[in-house]
């Protein structure tokens, strides 16, 4: 898989949220769910490349090494 930059933005939003709901500032909640789905969605598009990757290599015929 990639880097983990989706995992790190959905934990940075994730506290984000939480002190905004702590403090009540609604912008920095905000903040925090648009980083939650910053993160989300690079997840998304390196399952999607990795999918995209076996199913080229399965037509191919090419293996990954082990």
């Amino acid at each position: 898989m990639g880097d983990d930059n989706g995992t790190f933005d959905k934990l940075k939003g994730k506290a984000k949220e939480a002190v905004g709901k702590a403090t009540g500032n609604d912008r920095m909640t905000g903040e925090g769910k648009t980083d939650q789905a910053k993160g989300k969605a690079k997840d998304m598009v390196e399952s999607a490349k990795d999918t995209l990757a076996g199913a080229k290599d399965s037509l191919t015929g090419d293996k990954k090494p082990e």
